[in-house]
């Protein structure tokens, strides 16, 4: 039997998560911690198991785990408008300040903001190094793993592309449940979600229905619009590991076609590092600044919608399910393997577009050392790295 929280109004998770999303920066890791505070210490909407558990199952789902846990949250509390408020709240802030940037990027440029620009490209350097290095400590503990991480990073560097990604993450998972040990489980604690199993279904069958149609409806009419959403969407289905492994997925889906520039997308990249919020919200400016229509605030607003709409799905389709799934030894070893498996796909895309588009003289390579050397060793915020890194690219460029 399904347990069903009372509901309250949609409008205090709106205030408390755009409160949250106008101030919590530091990435997904410190938005589940500004989360905590919140929500179990603060304001005892659940639990410190239940809100364990909780992240649990967010971070063994693909998508944005803060955000997914951020729309659990919402549902349990407001039921379906709570979800979309805290997912408006926490979100909307970044992709909004990402739109508007991006909408000036061509003035700066113009004026003179070369530099600006390429110093935004350096500080995705730094940030990307910065995650593969706290990603593989934690996900690549041991020689299988490891291996498997640098082995999917040469595949991919010789042969990139979306569907080479997604099958390094297949792969990945079958080669974790042959050669890895089952990860140790959370303690069991019943989510008083309130989502029955007939939402749940309808929920992952409406998933894989657009997952599946949409490709096809973009090849029947030739749309470019629903060929963008298809690409968002796909992405966004696809991303395990946490935030920056959107890069590559993005790199693949935007710029490979010629929508995006290089340029502009890892400039998007660095600037998307000095908002608060989601990193996901670098859709916005994706979709804000590509050269086809839609672009600026409708391109950036589908293109946020299309990436996010897989979390929401996601989260009400697997909720109801989770506690069964949680004890299958296979899911749990499956999931480790993709975690390894995403570790390479991030250094591969380290490599490219990051370091080949950035990096270009010892100049750029002492930048980059510096900025990473902020960010891990003296654990500098983002804002102040980048805007660090904005600093030495206009010193640079005069």
């Amino acid at each position: 039997m399904t347990t069903r929280p009372t509901r309250h109004p949609a409008v205090e998770v709106l205030l408390v998560f755009l409160r949250l999303g106008l101030t919590s920066f530091g990435g997904p890791v410190a938005h589940l911690g500004y989360f905590r505070h919140e929500f179990v210490d603060k304001r005892r909407w659940l639990d410190a198991h239940a809100y364990a558990e909780l992240v649990g199952l967010c971070q063994f789902l693909p998508g944005p785990a803060s955000s997914q846990v951020g729309i659990a949250l919402g549902f349990s509390r407001a039921g379906f408008a709570g979800a979309l408020a805290a997912w408006a709240g926490f979100t909307l802030p970044s992709a909004l300040a990402l739109i508007v940037l991006a909408s000036q990027a061509g003035h700066i440029s113009a004026l003179g903001g070369n530099g600006l620009l390429h110093g935004l490209k350096l500080v995705a350097v730094a940030i990307v190094a910065q995650a593969i290095w706290q990603m593989s400590r934690t996900l690549c503990p041991d020689r299988v793993r490891m291996t498997m991480a640098i082995t999917a990073a040469l595949i991919l560097s010789l042969h990139p592309g979306m569907a080479n990604q997604a099958g390094i993450v297949l792969v990945s998972a079958l080669i974790g449940m042959l050669l890895l040990k089952p990860a140790t489980t959370l303690p069991h604690i019943s989510l008083a979600s309130g989502i029955g199993w007939r939402t749940g279904l309808t929920a992952l069958i409406l998933l894989f229905a657009l997952l599946l149609g949409l490709p096809v409806a973009s090849h029947l009419t030739g749309s470019h619009v629903i060929e963008l959403v298809d690409r968002f969407y796909r992405t966004g289905s696809m991303v395990f590991g946490g935030g920056h492994v959107v890069l590559p997925l993005l790199q693949s889906a935007i710029v490979t076609p010629g929508w995006v520039s290089n340029d502009m997308f890892l400039a998007g990249y660095g600037v998307a590092q000095a908002v608060p919020g989601p990193l996901f919200s670098f859709a916005a400016w994706l979709g804000a600044c590509e050269q086809p229509w839609p672009n600026g605030w409708i391109g950036g607003l589908i293109c946020l919608v299309a990436i996010f709409l897989p979390a929401f799905l996601l989260v009400i389709g697997v909720l109801p399910f989770w506690e069964r799934l949680r004890r299958l030894p296979l899911a749990r070893q499956a999931m480790m393997g993709i975690n390894a498996g995403v570790v390479g796909l991030l250094l591969a895309a380290f490599y490219q577009p990051v370091w080949t588009g950035s990096v270009h003289s010892a100049a750029d390579f002492g930048v980059s050392l510096g900025l990473f050397l902020l960010l891990v060793v003296w654990r500098s915020p983002p804002w102040l790295v980048v805007l660090a890194g904005c600093l030495a690219g206009m010193l640079r460029g005069i």
